[in-house]
């Protein structure tokens, strides 16, 4: 049977599918902006997506990512208090991939462009609530446990 994820901006949750079967479920936070799929937004994409790439299998937890890349710095509160301002994307990278064209893919509108993830964020984020520049956050244990159960490919919804 194949595996889905269902967002849910709504409860700010994250539910994974096999088949019919509900397997897990987190809380997570997106937009503070809300739901949109223009460029430059801070908004969540809405619609139907699937997992384009996963990114820092076999990392550290907390280990601090920019542009993609793993930076070699592991999260602590004494590099957010020497960096307040970053949006600290942390642990693993589920890079999401928009399936229609038109409302999550291509022009203006498109969330791989984006850079629209599903990422880990610091444990004193609060998770429940949209506080995100547009990505989905989630706990750390919560993404690492996602991604080793998922593939590439496996589809995801973002419902309003």
């Amino acid at each position: 049977m194949s595996q889905r994820l269902e967002i849910s901006i709504a409860d700010q949750s994250l539910t994974l599918f096999e088949g019919p079967d509900t397997l897990a479920q987190y809380k997570v936070s997106t937009a503070l902006n809300g739901p949109g799929e223009q460029n430059n937004s801070g908004c969540t994409p809405r619609g139907a997506h699937y997992i384009r790439a996963k990114i820092g299998a076999g990392l550290p937890v907390n280990s601090v990512f920019v542009a993609r890349r793993p930076t070699g710095e592991i999260f602590s509160p004494q590099l957010a208090e020497q960096f307040p301002h970053r949006d600290w994307i942390l642990t693993r990278i589920l890079w999401l991939c928009g399936r229609e064209p038109g409302r999550n893919r291509l022009g203006g509108v498109d969330s791989m462009r984006r850079y629209i993830y599903i990422h880990g964020t610091p444990d004193s984020e609060p998770m429940g609530v949209p506080r995100s520049h547009g990505c989905i956050r989630m706990r750390n244990q919560d993404i690492l446990e996602l991604f080793d159960k998922i593939a590439v490919g496996t589809a995801v919804d973002i419902l309003e």
